[in-house]
């Protein structure tokens, strides 16, 4: 939650659109320049001149229903404050799609009807007791 002037000056430099769409999405305002949008979308946004340490990055989902995988690693990288220069400055990730990388980057699937399921070929090491009822 951020101050009632902090709120007022983000939304005076956003507008009121964008100030509508944050306070839906992130719950929060933030005003910054962005940097860049990768291929599936997401904008990448900084403001260097944020008060409070460790907020001044942050990501605008294309997905509505988003999910933190949705982010390819080299912008986590920059998102998590690992590098400083996002993929887009940094020469070691200007060298495209390696070939042992996937052409597509994949979300995790953990929680959803998509996520793996292993198949047990073994044998269940105990079985559910069966009651035998006794005639009477």
């Amino acid at each position: 939650m951020s101050t009632i002037s902090r709120t007022l000056r983000n939304l005076w430099k956003i507008g009121l659109k964008d100030y509508g769409h944050q306070m839906q999405y992130i719950g929060d305002t933030k005003a910054g320049t962005l940097i860049a949008v990768d291929r599936y979308g997401n904008k990448y946004f900084e403001n260097l001149e944020e008060e409070l340490p460790l907020r001044t990055r942050w990501v605008d989902y294309k997905d509505k229903e988003f999910d933190p995988s949705q982010i390819e690693p080299g912008w986590h990288a920059w998102i998590s404050y690992m590098v400083d220069a996002p993929p887009t400055a940094d020469k070691i990730m200007q060298t495209g799609i390696r070939t042992w990388e996937l052409p597509e980057h994949r979300t995790n699937l953990t929680l959803s009807r998509g996520a793996y399921k292993p198949y047990s070929t073994v044998r269940p090491k105990y079985s559910a007791w069966q009651p035998v009822a006794a005639s009477r």
